[in-house]
């Protein structure tokens, strides 16, 4: 294995010290199965901190386990969800939401990785036409693909909106630890005070070995969700090791700690690429990612630095748009070393 940085993805990333101690020690002894375990439990009572006490959390595997299940409470086969062209759901789940769900994904375009109130309404018509699918539930991604976020007041809007015309709000939240990091740090306020139905809250991007949550915020929904998680293949049977990894993920803020990190490391390296002027930012950072523009000569070079991946090939003549993305691991001195191989290749052009 590689001890080189990877700017990759937060998937590249290792699993956080604390995570691994917390697998070791509840691998002791025997525990009951399927949650029924006192770990299980004390991770519920850690998400109900989290979100309040309405909360009850269902705990999985994977993120596309927890989104297809967070989904499946909210909609019926002859309905239809609404998310980003840019979106998870639609691009790189390989039809897993539509496959398990039996409903539609309507795509709506993406403004620097979110969607717009606006590119529903024209679909409002389709409510009791018997014609179309019926729109049911808005899937918005925390942090976006963009690595952008919703402001309170955008999602808040959102969840206005849905109220009025019966829809769901579900929150896509892969990176919601860099979100929540970057908006400051309260879950009950950034979305179960707004209304926000269900929550995948995903946790292998920033530290975990593996292990979703999904936090069903509606009350009204929650009976329903022990089944649909059987049903969906997600019912893990040694469900303490899941358990385990969060109540360490939480304890001292751990989880804020890493994607602060993640988050500042991202505005270290758009601030030192501010000194290359051959690196031009595509958007703005909000958060751990960044979409920088570079000379096609130099992508090569840079990815034997720390690998990334270009995002969009020949964006403009002779140059690429790359992902570059940080890890709760990734430190000063990776960031400038990537940035001195900049210089390097910059000085081999004069």
């Amino acid at each position: 294995m590689t001890q080189a940085p990877m700017f990759a993805s937060d998937n590249a990333s290792g699993v956080h010290p604390a995570i691994m101690a917390a697998l070791a020690d509840a691998n002791r002894g025997h525990a009951l199965g399927y949650g029924a375990d006192e770990l299980t439990a004390r991770a519920n009572r850690a998400f109900k901190q989290l979100f309040g006490d309405q909360a009850e959390s269902f705990l999985v595997y994977n993120g596309t386990g927890a989104n297809v299940i967070a989904l499946k409470g909210l909609v019926r086969s002859f309905e239809a969800v609404f998310c980003s062209a840019e979106s998870h759901l639609w691009v790189d789940e390989a039809g897993a939401p539509e496959q398990f769900l039996g409903a539609k994904l309507i795509t709506l375009p993406a403004h620097n990785g979110k969607i717009r109130i606006d590119d529903m309404r024209p679909r409002l018509g389709d409510i009791g036409f018997q014609h179309r699918s019926q729109p049911r539930v808005i899937s918005l991604a925390q942090c976006t693909e963009r690595g952008s976020v919703y402001r309170p007041d955008e999602l808040g809007a959102f969840c206005d909106f849905a109220r009025a015309h019966g829809f769901y709000v579900h929150i896509d939240g892969a990176r919601i630890h860099n979100a929540v990091a970057a908006l400051g740090g309260d879950c009950k306020r950034l979305f179960t005070e707004l209304g926000v139905d269900v929550v995948s809250f995903g946790g292998t991007k920033n530290g975990l070995m593996m292990g979703e949550a999904v936090v069903v915020l509606n009350p009204a929904l929650q009976a329903q969700y022990p089944v649909i998680r059987k049903h969906g293949m997600h019912l893990a049977s040694k469900m303490r090791f899941l358990a385990a990894q969060f109540l360490a993920y939480f304890e001292d803020d751990l989880w804020l700690h890493n994607a602060a990190q993640a988050n500042a490391m991202a505005a270290y390296l758009a601030e030192r690429l501010k000194a290359v002027p051959q690196a031009r930012l595509v958007a703005p950072v909000e958060t751990n990612m960044l979409f920088v523009e570079l000379p096609n000569d130099w992508l090569a070079p840079l990815q034997q630095q720390a690998y990334f991946h270009v995002w969009r090939a020949d964006s403009s003549p002779g140059r690429s748009e790359a992902r570059l993305v940080m890890s709760f691991d990734i430190e000063r001195a990776h960031v400038d070393a990537f940035v001195a191989r900049m210089g390097q290749l910059a000085a081999q052009e004069q």
